[in-house]
């Protein structure tokens, strides 16, 4: 029971899908929007059309074409979702403006319909074949005569061409009517690639264009350039004589350049002289030369293609910084993105009315490898006080930034550093030497390489302190265009040992620091404590020994001081070989006394000599001596006089020479008189007996005059007290003397030298 049950439910479904569904099947609704087209003059004929809505039944369609002379075409389609058709027959174009009809007709099992008739013409519904065999040609391969030319059906009658350089979007149109094939293009432009496409119709109402043929790629001929170069120069000075010029030059746009430039030519001249000096080719942008210092100079630079060469252009070589009333002032560059730089500046002054034209020029810092960084450039109207740098800007590298305002031959500039981006270094400088110079230490150091840099470097910093010591240390910030590699520092204390590094800032930040460097620096020498007491030192001797008793005293002072082998000293009588072996002469005497006292005057402040009268009667004990040999020429007379201590002067009826030599007898010799002077003899007490010696013998230890007076006084100077006039004797010698003492006597008479004669026994040489 519960099986036929279940039956029954399945039908019933059934029964009401099936009824479902046959309340959506319909009659076919009428196709709408009914057209055809022939491809081509010899295609064949295609229409299309609208079904409308689903009739969920099949349903037939038929294309049926009605024609002249009663003819009709007609073609079922077979296709279950059919909404069009190809015919598979040709219009001929024999009568190309003969009517023709189209209808399509749909049909099922529940009816039909039938869409609305379309007439057209062959003209109406062929549409051509797109062009081909494009090409392009140019008479005498110049620009200005050249011809497109194509192939294309027969009934065509119009055609439109459009063309475009490939690097550009917008396209040129150009119409044109019974073209046969070909058409001038006059406003093509040299050495460019251009693209060009053609579309055919065959009547100017009726009809639809062809589809655009395709494309023709060609490059059309060169022509001599035209415009000038955009150039700019750098000056540098080498030395007194020569100067180094850096031209550079901005390439030709294509509509400028025309054509492949091949070659750039330079030509240099004197001004002055009117006559080429050099005329140099390159295949660069830029050209350096060395010129002399001198003269006025000027250059032209045109660029050469396969056709020709370019208007040249000319510049007078002239300090483009050189006046100062033309710089630019308040000059900024500030950030516009990564990629760009805004440069802005204030007129000069007063000088602004004069300038005709800015220049902002820029390059990179510093230095990659050996090549030299480029060069940008662009100008500006004298109006404007703004330029945009958006040329070879990168991020994180620093450029110099310059600023021309240009008047005539003359120039004025004012310059500035700038990045598009920065952050603080990836390293710090790297110290390379320390070295110490008066005092203070110069410390120098490597540059930190360029891509670490990440920026403008705006300062150094130099940190030191005292090697492990735990304070904070001490430092020196230098801003960088001062001092780009090398600084002295003076603030470290000498016999210190430190500890040195440097680091590096930007406008981001610092970067961590370089290496470290112990130094101790080693002192110096503080000239001014001892220069300053030397000359207070010198003024002081120099005003003492202006006075002239200081003066003497110290004079006596230094002789006493002075060594025994620095004086004259007088041989010893007793080892002297001439006194044994030539006697005294009488007629002589009188000679080498006059000799001696001669020599004895010769110093500035001569004062007289003071002996003690050694006897007061002799009684003669020789017979008249012998006559001796006068000593050879060039040997002198050495003479010294007593102290003031062992000598007493009397200023009353002195003794003269001769008679003081007739009382001592004729055969008495002075040492021999003065070696009769007992041992225990002392000043102020009377002459002891004489004691006559033999000639033969002569005392070795004292009885002669001492060696340590260096000049004779006038008997005429008076002297009022000895004793102080004159310090004692003193012997500060090193060496030892044994047989120079001082000579003293006992009797209190006073003898100078001028009422003394003695023979020329008594002297050594």
């Amino acid at each position: 029971m519960a099986h036929m049950v279940s039956g029954c439910s399945l039908a019933l479904i059934f029964i009401i899908k099936l009824l479902l569904v046959k309340a959506k099947i319909v009659v076919p609704e009428q196709p709408q929007n009914l057209s055809c087209i022939q491809k081509g003059v010899r295609g064949t004929v295609a229409c299309t059309w609208d079904r409308g809505r689903d009739t969920h039944i099949y349903t037939a369609y038929t294309l049926q074409l009605n024609g002249p002379k009663n003819l009709t075409w007609q073609k079922p389609c077979n296709d279950h979702y059919c909404d069009h058709l190809d015919l598979g027959i040709s219009l001929t174009p024999e009568s190309p403006e003969s009517n023709y009809t189209a209808k399509v007709i749909a049909a099922n099992s529940l009816g039909s319909a039938s869409s609305f008739t379309s007439s057209f013409t062959l003209l109406d519904i062929v549409r051509p074949l797109p062009p081909w065999d494009i090409r392009i040609k140019c008479v005498n391969a110049s620009v200005s005569r050249c011809a497109l030319q194509w192939r294309d059906e027969g009934l065509v009658l119009l055609n439109r061409l459009r063309y475009r350089p490939t690097n550009s979007r917008a396209w040129n149109m150009v119409n044109a009517t019974n073209a046969k094939g070909r058409h001038d293009l006059l406003d093509l432009k040299p050495f460019t690639e251009y693209e060009f496409q053609i579309s055919s119709k065959l009547h100017h109402y009726k009809g639809s264009w062809s589809d655009w043929s395709e494309s023709l790629r060609t490059q059309t001929p060169e022509e001599e350039p035209t415009g000038m170069l955009d150039v700019w120069y750098m000056r540098q000075h080498i030395d007194y004589s020569r100067q180094q010029i850096s031209l550079f030059w901005k390439n030709l746009s294509l509509s400028e350049a025309r054509g492949k430039i091949l070659h750039y030519r330079v030509t240099l001249q004197e001004v002055a002289e009117g006559k080429a000096i050099l005329q140099n080719i390159t295949e660069h942008t830029s050209w350096t030369w060395v010129i002399p210092g001198t003269g006025n100079w000027a250059v032209a630079v045109s660029a050469a293609n396969s056709k020709g060469s370019s208007l040249p252009t000319y510049i007078n070589i002239t300090d483009l910084c050189g006046a100062g009333l033309l710089a630019p002032r308040q000059v900024s560059a500030n950030s516009e993105g990564v990629d760009n730089l805004m440069v802005t500046w204030a007129p000069p002054g007063k000088a602004a009315p004069a300038v005709q034209e800015y220049v902002v020029e820029w390059r990179e810092l510093h230095l990659r490898g050996s090549t030299q960084p480029p060069l940008g450039w662009l100008r500006s109207s004298p109006y404007k006080l703004s330029a945009l740098i958006s040329e070879d800007i990168k991020p994180y590298i620093c450029y110099e930034i310059r600023v021309h305002a240009l008047s005539g031959d003359q120039g004025g500039c004012s310059s500035i550093w700038g990045n598009s981006k920065n952050k603080a270094p990836l390293s710090g400088p790297h110290i390379n030497a320390i070295s110490e110079e008066k005092g203070n230490i110069l410390i120098s150091w490597d540059e930190i390489p360029a891509q670490e840099q990440m920026g403008c470097i705006l300062h150094y910093r130099i940190y030191w302190k005292e090697r492990d010591s735990n304070s904070q240390p001490q430092l020196c910030e230098i801003p960088y265009r001062v001092s780009p590699n090398s600084h002295p520092i003076d603030s470290l204390q000498p016999r210190v040992t430190y500890t040195l590094w440097m680091t590096a800032l930007t406008a981001a930040g610092e970067s961590p620091q370089g290496n470290e460097r112990e130094f101790c620096l080693q002192g110096k020498a503080n000239w001014s404590a001892f220069v300053v007491p030397s000359i207070c030192m010198a003024v002081i001797v120099v005003g003492i020994l202006s006075v002239r008793c200081f003066r003497q005293k110290v004079l006596v002072l230094l002789l006493a001081l002075r060594p025994q082998w620095c004086s004259k000293e007088i041989p010893d009588p007793a080892n002297s070989t001439w006194a044994k072996k030539y006697p005294i002469v009488e007629e002589k005497t009188q000679l080498a006394l006059d000799r001696l006292l001669t020599d004895w005057a010769t110093p500035e402040e001569p004062e007289p000599l003071v002996i003690n009268e050694v006897l007061h009667q002799v009684t003669p004990v020789f017979g008249r001596p012998r006559h001796p040999n006068w000593p050879e020429k060039g040997q002198g007379v050495q003479g010294h006089y007593t102290s003031e201590e062992d000598a007493g002067y009397s200023a009353s009826s002195p003794p003269a020479p001769r008679a003081l030599t007739a009382e001592m007898g004729q055969g008495v010799d002075l040492y021999k008189v003065l070696g009769s002077k007992g041992p225990n003899t002392k000043p102020g007490n009377l002459a002891s007996p004489l004691t006559v010696l033999p000639v033969d013998y002569l005392p070795t230890h004292e009885g002669y005059l001492p060696s340590n007076i260096d000049y004779l006084p006038s008997h005429e100077a008076p002297i009022t007290d000895p004793l102080e006039e004159l310090p004692q004797h003193i012997s500060l010698s090193i060496f030892p003397s044994s047989s120079l003492h001082p000579l003293t006597f006992s009797c209190g008479e006073k003898l100078t030298l001028d009422q003394l004669k003695m023979g020329c026994g008594s002297l050594m040489l």
